[in-house]
């Protein structure tokens, strides 16, 4: 019985999370990509709060335009700009099952140039 993508996907979610979980200290970067939209959220674990989340629907990101990887870049630079704010400094970066490629590393590199640590 074949998986689908989204099962596949949710499969090698749970392999990450096994591992990636975010504290006070080091929180974590969840990404969740859809067709359309990018989002992206801070996420301390332990409590259970978003510290900190942005997404391509944000209005200042819907303003710009580009491509879907150039939004992503925006993302990446808005959700770090709100985690400094927030006092966070370094991350977990949790990429959500999806491969680090395409606008999930272009998320990534927005966050680290933005001054986020992973």
């Amino acid at each position: 019985m074949a998986l689908t993508k989204n099962e596949r996907r949710l499969r090698i979610k749970s392999r990450i999370r096994k591992v990636v979980s975010g504290t006070e200290t080091r929180p974590r970067l969840a990404v969740f990509r859809s067709n359309k939209e990018i989002y992206a959220q801070v996420v301390d674990d332990v409590t259970g709060k978003t510290l900190a989340a942005a997404s391509s629907r944000d209005k200042d990101i819907t303003k710009s335009e580009g491509s879907k990887s150039e939004l992503a870049t925006l993302v990446g630079k808005s959700v770090a700009e709100k985690a400094i704010k927030a006092g966070v400094e370094t991350i977990s970066f949790d990429r959500g099952g999806y491969l680090y490629h395409g606008r999930v590393k272009s998320l990534a590199e927005g966050a680290r140039e933005a001054g986020l640590k992973f």
